[in-house]
């Protein structure tokens, strides 16, 4: 292996720069060079120049801008969760569901319409939010039958809603108290304190009764209201979010997602994402209870980190370093995890892996512990394939084809959806509900029982039933989902193949 000895001092500076010679005087000792700073020392950044260890003007303001930008990239990349859930509220908000008591209802299923990081096609959505500041505690009763979870503003979790719940999937009242309550707390309810004044209020319903009646449950069971209007609850507004255009809740790429944490920073109470990550914040001009008006210097500064942070969760999206993502570690497969180790804590030896917490806030919503801990015919996993078998990227304007072989192990079902790299949302294409799968009558199936999933611009003929539309000139990846897995999936002795190229 060749020497990186020379690379190594070249880029901590180590140059040949001469020292500034001091006179020898009575009390002069040998000095170690790694504890003294040449006048002049090379880097990435250029060359930083010193008079005896003092920067001169120049490298100052170099090396403030260099950690400005650094700076800003990592808010972008650590306060990610915190931009995303505040973008998903405002989306939801800015599309009718301002209050606590008006929801999104997908009442014909999701859609490629609505932009949300990942959503399915297969289960029924309701969407809504708290607000704590405003409402004080705010209770929800819950419908039987859902699968849901309470997120504060931070993207933590609080509670599992429904099967995964307190109430076991019977239904009840939940009551949530806002940061800091010492009120009196009543009895009869499953109490949830928060962190946030805004809360994040999301379920999944069962179809296994048709899609009607889920919609019928939601409509006649579910309720939300501030504790104080107990005895005169605002009656529930379902906004049908089926096809509903404009319901935009993916975070921003550019500089305007500093302008999104600001929001977020001020309407939250003080601190409430530690004093590590307020700092950082605070370092970049976001500090509650100020203006955040960065100057021309700044926002070319935003701007540029906002970029290099976005490129970063797409380097890591893609193509991640973590030994956590891959799917299959023991092979050379693209497949990837949507949490490392499974883990929605995003530690591992008591260590926080950053790059797993980016790839999952990038890409998805939604954190449970109940959606990562994977039980033989309960709930649902998923793996994503967005490279194909060589590990490229893929593209809309050639075919490929997936193959599964036989006897998918799902209890339930099982279902592939296509996203757009851009969006991470539903592919937009003449498929109005980009997903095919079991529940799909029209799916071929091998006489070995196996299926083959072909992904082009035009169906192959034959296997109209069994086919995804990609765009040519745009990029795509796939989630392929187990609903009720099975034991073989767990263990992966039954596995999908890679996504291969077929011309």
């Amino acid at each position: 292996m060749k020497s990186r000895i020379p690379l190594i001092l070249a880029l901590v500076g180590l140059t040949t720069a001469a020292f500034a010679q001091s006179p020898e005087m009575k009390m002069t000792t040998d000095i170690p060079a790694s504890i003294t700073t040449p006048n002049v020392v090379q880097t990435s950044i250029g060359d930083l120049e010193f008079f005896d260890g003092v920067p001169t003007g120049s490298t100052t303001e170099k090396v403030y801008d260099y950690i400005d930008r650094a700076r800003a990239v990592e808010v972008f990349l650590n306060a990610m969760p915190a931009v995303s859930m505040y973008q998903c509220i405002k989306g939801q908000a800015d599309a009718g569901a301002k209050e606590s008591h008006r929801v999104h209802l997908y009442e014909q299923l999701m859609d490629s319409t609505t932009m949300l990081l990942t959503g399915n096609t297969s289960t029924m959505y309701m969407f809504g939010a708290l607000d704590l500041k405003k409402d004080g505690p705010t209770v929800i009763e819950l419908p039987p039958g859902m699968l849901g979870v309470l997120d504060d503003a931070a993207f933590h979790y609080m509670v599992d809603l429904g099967v995964a719940g307190p109430d076991k999937g019977k239904g009840g009242k939940y009551l949530v108290l806002p940061p800091g309550y010492d009120g009196e707390v009543p009895d009869g309810y499953f109490v949830v304190r928060s962190k946030t004044f805004r809360v994040w209020n999301f379920t999944r319903g069962y179809l296994d009764k048709g899609i009607e009646a889920a919609v019928k449950n939601y409509k006649d069971n579910l309720k939300v209201y501030p504790l104080a209007k107990k005895n005169a609850p605002p009656a529930m507004e379902f906004i049908n979010a089926s096809g509903l255009e404009g319901v935009n809740t993916v975070l921003p790429n550019d500089d305007s997602y500093y302008e999104a944490l600001n929001a977020v920073i001020q309407y939250e109470p003080v601190g409430f994402l530690g004093p590590e990550i307020t700092g950082l914040i605070a370092s970049i001009g976001i500090i509650k209870g100020k203006p955040f008006n960065p100057d021309e210097r700044m926002r070319k500064i935003l701007t540029d980190a906002a970029a290099i942070g976005n490129a970063t969760s797409r380097a890591i999206t893609f193509f991640p370093r973590d030994p956590g993502q891959p799917t299959y570690p023991d092979s050379d497969s693209a497949w990837l995890n949507v949490w490392a180790d499974k883990n929605t804590t995003y530690m591992r030896e008591g260590a926080r892996l950053l790059d797993a917490r980016v790839w999952f806030h990038y890409n998805c919503i939604v954190v449970s512990p109940a959606m990562a801990v994977t039980v033989p015919g309960k709930g649902s996993d998923y793996t994503i394939g967005a490279l194909d078998s060589e590990h490229r990227p893929l593209d809309g304007s050639k075919t490929y084809r997936l193959h599964l072989p036989p006897d998918p192990p799902a209890k339930d079902f099982w279902a592939i959806t296509i996203y757009d790299t851009q969006t991470r949302s539903q592919l937009q294409t003449d498929q109005q509900y980009p997903t095919v799968g079991s529940q799909d009558e029209g799916m071929r199936q091998n006489p070995d029982g196996s299926y083959d999933v072909y992904f082009s611009p035009e169906a192959p003929a034959g296997w109209e039933g069994n086919w995804l539309q990609t765009i040519p000139g745009k990029s795509w990846f796939i989630a392929l989902r187990m609903y009720g897995p099975e034991q073989a999936w767990i263990d992966q002795t039954w596995r999908p193949s890679e996504i291969e190229l077929t011309e």
